[in-house]
């Protein structure tokens, strides 16, 4: 059997790429941001908040637990979530070493 195409990419890689995946919908910037506004765990429901269908919250809820960055539970419209510290201080260290990369090269393409 063949290699899967994470596979052939180096572990930082998949994990940066995973990271971008996660943050990739303007949805779930909002979600994470109102945790982050609220300085605590949330047991409410977005549909107000955000203004989104439930289930396309639920959906965006379980992408955003499935990594690991946010915890607790989530059934229905029975919703109590907090931001996983370790995992949020992982994301913003792949983050961070890829932005600050140095990209300063010859004028090549200018």
């Amino acid at each position: 059997m063949g290699l899967t195409k994470t596979e052939i990419f180096a572990d930082e890689q998949n994990k940066l790429a995973s990271a971008f995946k996660v943050l990739g919908h303007p949805a779930r910037i909002a979600i994470l941001q109102h945790i982050i506004d609220k300085k605590a765990c949330i047991c409410n429901d977005l549909v107000d908040e955000l203004g989104l269908a439930q289930a396309t919250i639920s959906q965006h809820l379980k992408e955003l637990k499935n990594t690991g960055i946010i915890q607790g539970t989530i059934e229905g419209k029975s919703v109590c979530y907090c931001i996983n510290d370790v995992i949020w201080k992982e994301f913003q260290q792949e983050l961070n070493a890829f932005f600050n990369q140095d990209v300063n090269v010859s004028n090549c393409c200018g």
